[in-house]
């Protein structure tokens, strides 16, 4: 017997306590699924997008920082975000702009990689992103160069990411529409961010940057 045949025994054996008179089949009319009355679409004014992820940023302890959409106001708002944490030096993905590191504070390219040992060395990430729900208050990551490969946003203890205004969507499948034709041909990896890396240990004490950084700021341009 295959694993095939195996896989389909299992199933027909848990199967045979179902009523006679239960559907084969799933039917939305009889058994409604929340799935479908999920909305798929919702606010797109910019504004309301950006207080709602902002809003939305803050209950999950991340650190919002509010600048204008220019390199100027960009650095400005790296460097306040910089200078909240320990860390001795910024660390890059290569594509990420120069203009957006602030002058006087150390910054490494992760081209070549770095050691996992250098990134665990005092150093916070500077990176873009592909996209951000308001909804959720999540970033998304997916590998293009201004963000860099995965390592780079786990190991580091702060993670300082560039939001744009004009980057925030309303909702997850918005997201994952947009972000359709950046991915489909690439097959790049994403990485849905929403707050600092946290878990709970058994007496449900929360425990940060377990899984990722400790610190996340968010720099809000726009």
């Amino acid at each position: 017997m295959t694993a095939r045949d195996q896989m389909l025994a299992t199933i027909r054996s848990a199967l045979t306590d179902v009523p006679a008179g239960e559907s084969a089949e799933w039917d939305v009319a009889t058994d409604s699924d929340p799935a479908v009355e999920y909305a798929r679409s919702g606010e797109t004014d910019p504004t309301i997008l950006s207080e709602l992820f902002a809003e939305r940023c803050g209950s999950y302890r991340a650190t919002v920082v509010r600048c204008p959409d220019d390199p100027k106001g960009i650095a400005a708002a790296v460097r306040q975000a910089f200078g909240r944490h320990k860390a001795g030096s910024l660390v890059l993905p290569s594509g990420l702009t120069p203009d957006w590191v602030p002058a006087g504070i150390p910054a490494r390219s992760d081209d070549p990689p770095l050691s996992l040992a250098d990134l665990d060395r005092g150093v916070a990430a500077l990176t873009g992103c592909a996209q951000a729900i308001a909804l959720t208050g999540t970033i998304v990551l997916d590998g293009a160069a201004d963000q860099g490969r995965r390592a780079l946003t786990l190991i580091p203890d702060v993670h300082i990411c560039v939001v744009r205004i004009a980057q925030i969507v309303f909702g997850v499948p918005e997201a994952i529409r947009a972000l359709e034709p950046l991915v489909g041909d690439s097959r790049r990896a994403i990485t849905l961010i929403s707050g600092p890396s946290a878990t709970s240990d058994i007496e449900l004490e929360r425990v940060e940057g377990v899984h990722g950084p400790r610190q996340l700021e968010v720099v809000l341009a726009g």
